[in-house]
C-alpha cells in the first residue's frame, strides 16, 4: 500500500511462481514450508518531494495452506531480494491553509475579526509553497467577519476642566462628568452608569503663590469748612488680592486717612444790615483773633463777631 501525506491508496498481492524444487522431501520438515514470496506494496518514507516508495517484502509461507510462518523455516540461500519502486509521483494538489480567528477589534457595538487563509502545496514531507488564491480551486473561505454586534451599555463621558479657582493660591478645578450610550447620542441619569469607575469632578489646583495684602483707600470726603481751611477724611483698609479684610497689611506704609483742606469763601462785604456774626462751620475764628489775622478783609468776614471791636 502506498501513503502519500495523508492519502491511502489500494494495497496490490501478487503471488509469484515457487521456485524450482530442492532435494528436500516437503514432508521432511514437519509445520514448515519453502521460500514463498508474497508481494506487497507497502508505505515507505517519501525518497523525493512529491514522491513515495513501494517496498517489495518477501515471506515465508506453508506449502500446505499457504499460511506465513517465521522465516527460519525457509532456506536462507533460496530468500529472493527485495525490490522497491517509486509511485505518486504526481504533484499534491493544492489545499487551503485557514488559521484561527484573532480577536475581535470591539468588545461591542460590532467589530471585525479576521484569520489568515492562505493556499498551499506540500512539496515534501515536511516542505510546502504557497500558491496564488487561483491555485486552489474550491472556494476560498472568509479572511474577515463581523463580530460583538451587541450593544454597548452606558459609559461615563467627561467634558473640559474648568480654570482653576481663586487665580492664585490653592484651589479646584471642576468638570461635568455625563452617564452617555457609547455612540454619545443619548443622556442616561447617573445610576445607569457603574458608580465605582466615575471620573472625578474636582481636582485640586494651584496657580502660584498669591500677592499679599496692600492698603487699599476710598475717595476723599467733603471739607470740613464751607470757607476756608478745614478738613477731610477717607477709608483707608487692609484687604487681601480676593477684597477680604486683612491685618497684614505693613502700618508703616499705610496712606494716611485725613488730610488738610481749604473750602472758597465768598469775600462780599457784610451789609449794615445784615447781623454780624460768626459763619458756623468756620472753627479757626479763635485762632484769627490770637494771631491777629482780623485786620485782614477774608478773616474779618468769616468770624465778624470775633473779630468786633478788634
Amino acid at each position: 500500500m502506498c501513503v502519500f501525506h495523508g492519502c491511502l491508496f489500494p494495497t496490490i498481492y501478487s503471488i509469484p511462481n515457487p521456485p524450482p524444487s530442492s532435494g528436500h522431501q516437503c514432508n521432511s520438515l514437519p509445520l514448515a514450508g519453502r521460500a514463498g514470496q508474497l508481494a506487497s506494496f507497502k508505505a515507505n518514507t517519501l525518497a523525493a518531494a512529491w514522491t513515495g516508495v513501494q517496498r517489495q517484502e518477501v515471506v515465508c509461507k506453508r506449502l500446505d495452506d499457504n499460511s506465513i510462518v517465521q522465516n527460519n523455516y525457509c532456506d536462507p540461500d533460496s530468500k529472493p531480494p527485495e525490490n522497491q519502486r517509486t509511485c505518486n509521483t504526481e504533484p499534491c494538489p493544492p489545499e487551503w491553509f485557514i488559521g484561527d480567528w484573532l480577536e475581535c477589534s470591539k468588545t461591542c457595538d460590532g467589530g471585525m475579526r479576521t484569520r489568515a487563509v492562505l493556499c498551499i502545496r506540500k512539496i515534501g514531507p515536511s516542505e510546502e509553497e504557497t500558491l496564488d488564491y487561483s491555485g486552489c480551486l474550491t472556494h476560498r473561505p472568509v479572511e474577515k467577519e463581523p463580530c460583538n454586534n451587541q450593544s454597548c451599555p452606558p459609559q461615563w463621558v467627561t467634558l473640559d476642566w474648568s480654570e482653576c479657582t481663586p487665580k492664585c493660591g490653592p484651589g479646584f478645578k471642576h468638570r461635568i462628568v455625563l452617564c452617555k450610550s457609547s455612540d454619545l447620542s443619548k443622556t442616561f441619569p447617573a445610576a445607569q452608569c457603574p458608580e465605582e469607575s466615575k471620573p472625578p469632578v474636582r481636582i485640586r489646583c494651584s496657580l502660584g503663590r498669591c500677592p499679599p495684602p496692600r492698603w487699599v483707600t476710598g475717595d476723599w470726603g467733603q471739607c470740613s469748612a464751607q470757607c476756608g481751611l478745614g478738613q477731610q477724611m477717607r477709608t483707608v483698609q487692609c484687604l487681601s488680592y480676593t477684597g477680604q479684610a486683612s491685618s497684614d497689611c505693613p502700618e508703616t506704609v499705610r496712606p494716611p486717612s485725613m488730610q488738610q483742606c481749604e473750602s472758597k469763601c465768598d469775600s462780599t462785604p457784610i451789609s449794615n444790615t445784615e447781623e454780624c456774626k460768626d459763619v458756623n462751620k468756620v472753627a479757626y475764628c479763635p485762632l484769627v483773633l490770637k494771631f491777629k489775622f482780623c485786620s485782614r478783609a477774608y478773616f474779618r468776614q468769616m468770624c465778624c463777631k470775633t473779630c468786633q471791636g478788634h
